[in-house]
């Protein structure tokens, strides 16, 4: 599966679908994202089963505002709707590779478990 461009109408559907799912924020401007952009493009052609989204920070300031992005590029991972990694900087492959298998080997019930806790503590609060 190649990448897809998300916007504001597509980003929550897209990453509250089942499954696993990055998210690549860029822009044509930034050296570390023209880099990282072939890395992201070759891990989605490895991974069909996952989806390789990205959001132009310059075509999209609400969605990466609302994001809280402030360094591109930014990686973030979502599992099941569930926000698992995020991280500024260009990855190399090899890391990239990494990212993916730990977001893979996660245990989705703890981390939802996880998640409750968080919630609960801060309605507490």
């Amino acid at each position: 599966m190649s990448t897809v461009v998300l916007t504001t109408e597509t980003f929550e559907e897209t990453v509250n679908r089942p499954g696993i799912t990055l998210v690549d924020w860029w822009a044509s401007w930034c050296g570390p994202c023209r880099m990282f952009a072939p890395v992201f493009q070759a891990a989605s052609e490895q991974h069909p089963d996952i989806t390789f989204g990205k959001i132009d920070t310059e075509d999209q300031p609400e969605l990466s505002a609302a994001a809280g992005i402030r360094s591109i590029p930014t990686l973030m991972a979502f599992r099941d709707g569930i926000l698992v990694f995020s991280q500024s900087g260009a990855l190399p492959a090899p890391a990239l590779e990494r990212v993916i298998q730990a977001v893979r080997d996660l245990d989705m019930d703890e981390v939802r478990g996880q998640v409750a806790r968080q919630q609960a503590a801060g309605a507490t609060r």
